[in-house]
């Protein structure tokens, strides 16, 4: 079980005091779940510190390079080298806002396994899509094309977050976000054959202490990819002490 935060563009240095809460709290009582949090970059060597062995930090996205002349970005090996241990990647905003496509994420996704460390690989449908009957069509496709091969022999992590979701307030029902987790599991056997009993699938989407628990108690659910609550360490504590 992973419930990773990511903080998107959010957060100056007084934001590091509700890190800096959630690691104390999970030093004082350990969670029965992994937990990360990903910051904007200018936080990441301040937030790796404040977190210490309590909480993961990992990168929101990179180049799929490991160095060169690319202004502005961030290559895995950065990452690791100031301590991350995730990268998200082939996230809903890159994909839609950056025109990142499946190849892109997949290059992106061999870049973080190259350098150690272990992608959050993201897919998702749009509402015209999920209102059109093609998610599944929409998120297989997502799924088989941003998985890199290598992956098959090292650890990855699929991050669901059904896009009309994020932000919204609004999740799909329990039975839909079990159902599509069960499909993703059957490409994923298919993709990665038997290393898809144990990579999890995250669900990510409006995710809140009020839900919480009963999205992750859903088989094939294995841990909570968290936005705007991962924010608060009020409400990303809820979520994390949800899971069980």
């Amino acid at each position: 079980m992973l419930i990773a935060g990511n903080w998107k563009m959010n957060g100056l240095t007084e934001a590091l005091k509700q890190a800096e809460a959630v690691a104390d709290a999970l030093k004082a009582a350990p969670a029965k779940a992994n937990c990360a949090i990903c910051p904007p970059a200018t936080l990441a060597g301040h937030m790796a510190a404040v977190l210490g062995d309590a909480v993961a930090m990992g990168g929101q996205n990179c180049h799929a390079d490991a160095s060169g002349a690319h202004t502005g970005d961030i290559s895995a090996e950065m990452w690791a080298d100031i301590g991350a241990e995730y990268v998200i990647v082939g996230h809903s905003e890159r994909r839609e806002s950056y025109g990142e496509t499946n190849e892109q994420v997949a290059a992106k996704a061999a870049a973080v396994i190259r350098a150690g460390l272990t992608p959050i690989i993201c897919i998702g449908e749009s509402l015209a899509q999920r209102q059109a009957g093609e998610t599944l069509d929409v998120l297989g496709a997502q799924l088989r094309g941003s998985i890199p091969a290598v992956a098959s022999t090292t650890d990855i992590v699929i991050a669901y977050e059904p896009i009309w979701a994020i932000g919204s307030g609004l999740t799909p029902t329990l039975d839909e976000i079990a159902d599509t987790h069960a499909f993703l599991r059957t490409v994923m056997q298919d993709v990665l054959g038997d290393r898809a009993v144990t990579t999890p699938i995250q669900y990510g989407g409006s995710v809140k202490p009020a839900n919480a628990s009963d999205i992750l108690a859903l088989d094939n659910v294995d841990g909570a990819l968290v936005g705007g609550a991962s924010l608060k360490a009020e409400d990303f504590l809820g979520i994390i002490r949800a899971a069980v």
